[in-house]
């Protein structure tokens, strides 16, 4: 097998009817029935006097079972080490094996498969994530939150999953965690540690379509003969083409930790990781959906509009350390800090405009503004500082054992970005129908300053879970949030107190039912047509539902209702705020986002693990117009992995995720009118295989879109086709 490396050189209405909502659940019902009862049959007799134990505050990868699909146990919603049943919200944990069985390499990856979670795609290399019709935009690495700017690509989507150990998923509002954001949901990546006291490793190699490389080296020792300092190095390359002409991009990165354990109840990591991704001729946004005459077109999945000259750059930079001090009491105090710097450098150029079917010539998509697309040279940089202290413990109070959680949290964000735009005239993109990517890239002028903004963020927060009876818990908390933005044309300051609360009732041995309530607060980046800052998202978020779990947690299932009810929710206008190149936004009162989940993750069996979700909900404003409709309002999502009796090497399984009718209304040739952009409902099928030849080494194949299945992930005047079907050959060994 020869291996090359490439390198650069140079509205309609949004919902269902009732009969057509019950049609398609009538079959999702079936399935959830068949999913409640297997593993009820699985735990018939042993789950009757079983419990979990929790024999330390402890969140460390340890707690993962190394083939589940499941975890025991997590800090993922309030802080306190707790079994996702006893979380009164939705909460879905992605394992490294679910990570490894589907090759889900990128964060996007991690995301896309998560239930209640969907994508919105910008091009081939920018993504964002929504989740309960709103935009997700708390992405945290160990507890501390970063702010995505959905405005600019910095790469975050990409982070490569090798160095992490599960991805939680806590949908719905969450500020107790974060303080600020969208009621969609608060992503935490857990890091990888240093966790064993022998010499072991593990290297990998993939091969895939478009000749896609990878290789991944995994290495931890003890640093002292007594393995009281351990340390873990993970390296990785990879290197791949693509469908799309013109287009090839290769990642390094590296993650180095140190665990040591300073005394018997006192331990410190302290880590660094690297990041830098580069790609080549990457396309910024998609092709043209219609012709001028309102025919739709069908360019072929490898057409790209990006020039030979154009490229995307991105490093990242995180320097960390955690002090974790246990006490006799059961009490536990972790201090955690970072600093993080991400950059951007990147030349593009991108098409929006209406051609001719026969002369290819085009016009504008904007009354008044004769371009049909432009170039950009962008760089950014972006700076996180973060600490963030809290004391977790039990306490005693009438008679009965309670816990109790407190903490302040400090992160200052520093974003600077540099910018040289210029227009493309129908003239000088000539006829589009001979476009190849040979175009003369543009005599840059100097970069100007297009956004410089600094975020400060302070918060004190607190939460309990009060044991009423036996049966009944109860949480309580609240945080107290200073959030204050200064930026190039005004300074903005927030105060506000978030409440939170939830109780969980034990039905059983298995089941448990629970409510919660969180209010929001989210201070607005996003400016009006008159160049204004948008008012904070203020509003509710209710949830209820049912949560079981067997076999000290080996399979989770959870089923919930929610309510968000939000004011001042920033909406695009499809407009451009007079002379600049950014949105304009308008603000969205009274809306409602009310909806259904449910999940079943883990051991199903012994043989089989699976993760099996679903979603299904309405989001509008106050008039009643859909908001986000180029989300999909029903999204079912199953991966399962099966290993027969009979041949223990073997692993086989697979998974199919839907989504039903996607839209959106977007301006008309000149702006005359608008026209509506749809994609229908599709299913994408993928398929995996393992077979372990030995102890140490196992072969693995991943199929991905089986029906080779062409679809659109964009939905706007542009279109950006997923990917074709596609396959990847993974070897891999460990020591």
């Amino acid at each position: 097998m020869v291996f090359s490396n490439s390198n650069r050189e140079g509205r309609i209405a949004g919902s269902a009817s009732g009969k057509q909502a019950a049609l398609l659940l009538t079959p999702l019902a079936a399935l959830v029935a068949v999913a409640l009862h297997a593993p009820a049959v699985h735990a018939a007799d042993a789950a009757k006097e079983q419990t979990l134990v929790v024999e330390a505050a402890d969140d460390s990868a340890d707690n993962t079972q190394a083939s589940d699909y499941s975890v025991p146990v997590t800090q993922a919603g309030a802080k306190m080490t707790l079994t996702a049943r006893e979380i009164p919200q939705s909460v879905s944990i992605i394992s490294k094996q679910r990570m490894q069985d589907q090759q889900l390499q990128t964060l996007g990856d991690v995301l896309k498969n998560s239930t209640g979670v969907s994508e919105s795609v910008a091009d081939f290399d920018r993504s964002t994530f929504y989740s309960r019709g709103f935009l997700i935009d708390n992405y945290m690495v160990d507890g501390i939150p970063t702010v995505f700017e959905e405005r600019w690509n910095l790469g975050d989507s990409a982070a490569d999953t090798a160095i992490y150990d599960r991805i939680e998923v806590v949908r719905g509002a969450t500020g107790l965690m974060t303080g600020t954001g969208n009621p969609s949901a608060a992503i935490n990546m857990v890091r990888k540690h240093a966790d064993s006291r022998e010499f072991v490793g593990n290297v990998s190699a993939s091969y895939g379509s478009w000749d896609k490389q990878r290789y991944v080296l995994d290495l931890s020792a003890p640093l002292t003969d007594s393995g009281n300092v351990r340390g873990r190095l993970i390296a990785g390359y990879q290197d791949n083409d693509s469908y799309i002409d013109r287009y090839s991009a290769n990642k390094k990165f590296i993650y180095g930790v140190v665990d040591a354990d300073l005394t018997d109840s006192t331990t410190l990591s302290v880590g660094y990781d690297y990041q830098e991704t580069n790609a080549d001729s990457p396309p910024w946004g998609g092709l043209p959906r219609w012709y001028i005459d309102h025919s739709k077109t069908d360019y072929d999945r490898s057409v790209s509009t990006a020039p030979d000259w154009a490229y995307s750059d991105k490093q990242s930079r995180k320097v960390f350390a955690t002090l974790t001090q246990r006490f006799d009491s059961g009490w536990q105090f972790t201090l955690n800090g970072t600093h993080t710097e991400t950059e951007l450098d990147s030349k593009m150029l991108y098409i929006d405009g209406f051609f001719d079917k026969n002369s290819g010539i085009g016009v504008s998509a904007y009354p008044d503004y004769p371009v049909v697309g432009g170039t950009g040279y962008n760089t950014g940089k972006r700076k996180v500082h973060a600490l963030d202290a809290f004391a977790s413990g039990p306490y005693e109070l009438f008679g009965r054992q309670h816990e109790l959680m407190a903490g302040v949290s400090y992160s200052r964000q520093h974003n600077l970005y540099m910018s040289s735009f210029a227009n493309l005239s129908a003239d000088e993109v000539g006829n589009f129908n001979n476009w190849n990517g040979s175009f003369p890239e543009t005599d840059w002028g100097p970069l100007s300053l297009a956004q410089e903004d600094t975020i400060h963020q302070k918060s004190a927060y607190t939460a309990t879970r009060l044991s009423l009876a036996d049966p009944l818990h109860l949480i309580l908390g609240a945080r107290y949030t200073q959030w204050s933005a200064s930026t190039l044309t005004q300074n903005v300051e927030k105060n506000r107190i978030t409440p939170y609360a939830g109780l969980i009732y034990d039905i059983n041995d298995a089941w448990s039912a629970y409510a919660s309530y969180t209010s929001i607060f989210n201070p607005q980046t996003y400016r009006d047509i008159n160049g204004s800052y948008l008012a904070p998202v203020t509003g509710k978020n209710y949830e209820a539902g049912l949560k079981a779990d067997w076999l000290n947690s080996r399979v989770t299932t959870s089923v919930s209702v929610f309510r968000i009810e939000q004011d001042n929710v920033g909406q695009s206008s499809n407009l451009f705020i007079p002379g600049t190149q950014e949105s304009a936004y308008v603000a969205a009162h009274g809306t409602v986002s009310k909806g259904v989940e449910f999940e079943i993750n883990g051991a199903v069996t012994d043989d089989l693990q699976m993760t099996l979700g679903a979603t299904r909900y309405m989001a509008e404003d106050g008039d009643g117009i859909a908001i986000n409709p180029t989300q999909p309002r029903t999204s079912v999502k199953l991966f399962a992995a099966w290993t027969p009796p009979a041949l223990r090497d073997l692993t086989v399984g697979g998974g199919v995720n839907w989504q039903n009718k996607v839209w959106q209304n977007v301006s008309a040739p000149e702006g005359n009118g608008s026209w509506h952009a749809e994609q229908g409902s599709y299913a994408l099928v993928n398929l995996f295989g393992r077979y372990q030849v030995t102890k140490q080494l196992s072969l693995q194949a991943n199929l991905n879109n089986l029906l080779d299945k062409k679809y659109d992930t964009s939905v706007s005047q542009y279109v950006v086709y997923g990917a074709p079907r596609n396959v990847t050959v993974t070897a891999n060994y460990s020591f």
